[in-house]
Formats: structure tokens, sequence, C-alpha cells
């Protein structure tokens, strides 16, 4: 064993205690970051514009502070941008992490010196988690790759500019920066395509143990690495056996990324976004991720089927149910006040709590009333897949609410397929099947007769590769948008000739 190896194992163990503590007081833990959160920011502008100087309570400040987008909040944030300080935050951000808007453009997401130490923080802590469960550590003395965006930042009054993979290039530990790859000049590629080529030659040599970024772009560089070699990722890289990612659910992907590996290998999910870090897969055991109750971030929920409502309720964790799908509010040391990340999350424990993505609260299809979203149609394709023999490498699925005369409505999925099913009509039954059992409206939907048995449409290969190359989001931190309730996507892959 390496003094590396011998190390990790160490303080790992130191890691894993502390993290228990917040563990087994949970709302204890909340409580102290709620107060703090309070307590920092009571002078800023937004602070005195929401009398956080009289909040003393939860209820005080649900009361005082709604819930907000991006949008509501553009307002505040385009007064940092500007250069003032103390508008969300005490002082000035040191990034903002550029993202993509929906409604107007660049998104700012500011992060504070506090915020960026808890995300390199939990980055950390769960390999090492990983490290005090499993005693693997052979994997800290090889190769290890972050596919992720450049590193370089803009300067923007006074304040460093860049997406938030690029920030975090600039906190790889120094025990780490002998072992990382691709080298900085590759990483400020910013072609995609041309990134994953220079990334191929620089690793193809090298004894690869740790592969980390979202599953359909690594996926990219695997299949490169399969073209120039003509061999499995796993025979190429015999030491690599952990597989790092997030953005996306990795379940859909599995089958591909064990038959471009050759078998199988570990892998940590990690739940991180401009606006913080969330969660990390803390056991290899069970699915699910642990909850970061002590890092910086408040949080509440609000159910989703009743988030559109005027007084929809917020809950903290203490409320919390299982497996309701849940729309997350935070409120964060980067200066984000009842935020509406976007994202919907169910728990699957409460002891500790832990929690699976389950969509965007915006990314659903309910054309006729059946809401269903992204972890539905995510487990009916996972249960097609292993029934039949299937292969995919990517889909998205839309609603035909306008079929041909005589025909009801249904929803349609494109999938490009690496391998067919053995038996398509069997591919689509599961489909249809795993949906009305996960999805009770849908079911009512398919037995009243309002839709019809879901289709398939083929995409072509690389064809949804085309469609994100098309808007300008191929690769990096971008994902396909797994469902939605009107047919943009599906009509831009039938434009582009990809069926």
């Amino acid at each position: 064993m390496s003094l590396k190896s011998f190390l990790a194992k160490i303080f790992a163990q130191r890691i894993v205690a502390k993290t228990n503590k917040w563990i087994n007081n949970p709302e204890t833990a909340q409580e102290k970051v709620f107060l703090n959160l309070i307590n920092e920011a009571k002078n800023t502008v937004f602070g005195k514009d929401h009398d956080f100087a009289n909040i003393k309570s939860y209820e005080d400040y649900a009361n005082a502070v709604p819930v907000r987008d991006y949008e509501e909040l553009k307002p505040y944030v385009e007064k940092m941008v500007a250069g003032k300080q103390n508008i969300l935050w005490p002082g000035k951000p040191i990034y903002f992490a550029k993202t993509s808007g929906t409604t107007s453009g660049s998104k700012y997401i500011p992060i504070t010196k506090e915020s960026i130490k808890e995300q390199v923080n939990a980055s950390r802590n769960a390999i090492l988690t990983y490290i005090h469960e499993t005693g693997n550590t052979s994997f800290v003395d090889g190769k290890m790759i972050f596919l992720q965006g450049s590193p370089e930042l803009e300067l923007k009054n006074g304040v460093k500019l860049g997406r938030l993979s690029g920030i975090s290039a600039h906190y790889v530990p120094n025990y780490l920066q002998k072992n990382r790859l691709p080298s900085w000049e590759t990483n400020c590629i910013e072609d995609w395509e041309t990134k994953v080529n220079a990334i191929v030659e620089e690793t193809i040599q090298e004894n690869m143990t740790v592969i980390a970024g979202i599953p359909s772009w690594v996926q990219m560089y695997f299949e490169k690495l399969n073209e120039r070699t003509n061999i499995k990722v796993g025979e190429l890289f015999k030491n690599f056996n952990l597989f790092i990612y997030g953005g996306v659910n990795y379940e859909p992907y599995r089958a591909k990324f064990e038959n471009l590996i050759g078998r199988k290998v570990d892998s940590i999910e990690l739940f991180p976004a401009s606006e913080g870090f969330f969660a990390y897969q803390n056991s290899q055991k069970d699915k699910g991720m642990l909850l970061l109750l002590n890092s910086g971030i408040f949080y509440e929920f609000i159910k989703a089927d009743e988030f559109f409502d005027k007084n929809a309720r917020r809950l903290t964790i203490k409320d919390v149910q299982l497996h309701v799908n849940y729309v997350m509010i935070i409120s964060t040391n980067a200066g984000l006040w009842g935020y509406n990340l976007g994202d919907t999350v169910q728990f699957i424990s409460v002891k500790p709590f832990k929690v699976i993505v389950s969509g965007r609260i915006k990314h659903f299809i309910s054309a006729f009333g059946e809401h269903v979203i992204a972890k539905e149609v995510e487990q009916a394709m996972q249960e097609a897949i292993k029934a039949t023999n299937a292969s995919v490498n990517e889909f998205t699925v839309a609603p035909q609410i306008t079929p041909q005369e005589n025909e009801l409505p249904y929803h349609e999925w494109f999938i490009e397929f690496e391998t067919l099913p053995n038996n398509m009509e069997k591919f689509i039954a599961i489909l249809d099947q795993s949906l009305q059992n996960q999805n009770s409206y849908y079911y009512d939907l398919i037995v009243g007769n309002v839709l019809q048995t879901l289709k398939v449409t083929q995409i072509s290969n690389g064809g949804f590769k085309a469609y994100m190359k098309s808007i300008g989001k191929l690769g990096g931190q971008n994902k396909v948008q797994r469902l939605s309730n009107n047919r943009k996507l599906a009509e831009a892959l039938i434009k582009l000739g990809s069926i």
C-alpha cells in the first residue's frame, strides 16, 4: 500500500465520523445552518428588504421570503454583476457561474468563498466515503480524468466568471494535481469534439483509474477510445475501477457503459449544480444520495403536484414523506434565498435523509393530465432494456396531440438504439405497462381510451449528438432534455433528418 493510499484511509475514517454526527442530528444541523445564514446576511440589501433582523424562526422566514426562481431574483443579481457589494451575501461573490437561462439569456449564479469551500469538500467527501466503505484505495495512485468545461475565466467588474465545472478545475487538491488529466491546454479547448479527440490522445497510454463526468459525454469518450483501439475500455485501462457521475440518471446508460467497458465498475452518483452541492451517494449497497444538511444550505420542499397552487405548503426535512415528488427550494451561503432550483426529488430514506433526483418541475408530460415525470420514463426504459437485451444511447419523450385521422393521441418515444430490442413489440409493451404501473393518471387515460399505447420512433446513430451540436450544447455539462410537454425537441430531431 502506498503512503497516499494509507493516508487516504485515515482521512476517510475521520470524515465519515464527522459526517455521522450531523446525520444523527439532522434537524439540529439544519437549524444551525438556518440561523447562521440569517445572521450572516441580516445587513445585506436583501436581508434589510426582508427584515432578517427580526426573523427568529423558520415560520418568520417563510412569511418574509417568498419562493423565487432566477428571474424573480434577477434584480438583486444584476446589482452584483454590476459590481455592487453586500447585496445577497456580505461582500462580493468570488465567482459567477454562467449558465444558460430559459427566458432571458445567460444566468449568473453567485459563488462565494463560503459556498465554493462546501462544493470542494462535498466532492472530496464523496470519494472518501467510498474509500471508507469499500476499503478500495488502489485508484488514488493512478490517473484521474474529469470531463468538464473550460477552466478559463473572464473578469467582470472584479468578479471571475465561467462555467461551474471550469471553476471547479481551479480547486483540484495539490496531492491530485500530478494524477489529473487532461492537461490545462486540452481542458481549455472549447469545441467539444476537438476536445474529446485531444483527451483520447492524452489518456490512451495512461493508467486511468478514475473517470468522471456526465454519462452521455463520457460515453462519447469511451466510444472514441473503442474506435481507436478496437478493445474494451476496461482492457485498455486495466486499473479503471471507479466512475463518478452526476447530472442525469445513469441507469439508462448502464448497459451501454458495461458493454463499452467490458466489465462492471463501481460508481458514485453526485448531485451538484451551480447553486450548490446538495447530495452524494454514500453507499454502494443501496441507491440514493445523502442530502448534505450541514453544508451551508437550508432546504425546503413543496409537493410537485401542489407547486403551482397559490398557497402551496413549504416543508422542512422534518415534514417530508417517502416517495413523494418534491420541488427542492434552497437558501444558501452564496446568497440564494427561497430559491427554486427547478429540480424535483424524492426521499427514499429519512434515516438518514437520502434522495433521488426525479426530474425537473418544468420537464414533464401532462398534455392530457397525466403528469409523467423523468423518473417514471427512466424506470420504464430500464425495465424494457433489461427484458429485451436492448442498448440505448439516448432518448426523449414528447406528446403527440394531433395524430393521424381516427387515431387516439399518444406519447412518442424518440430512441437512439445501440442494440435493437430482440422483440420490439415486447419492448414497447413493457415501456407502456411500466408507465401505467407507476402513474395512475396515465393508467386511467389508457384504460379510458383517451390515449393509445405509446409509440417508438427510432433515431439514427448520432442523431441526438447532431441535435445538441445544432443548438450549441454539445458536451460539457449540457444534457438532453428527457421529456417535455411540447414537441419542440421532437420537431428539431425530425427537421435534422435524424429519423
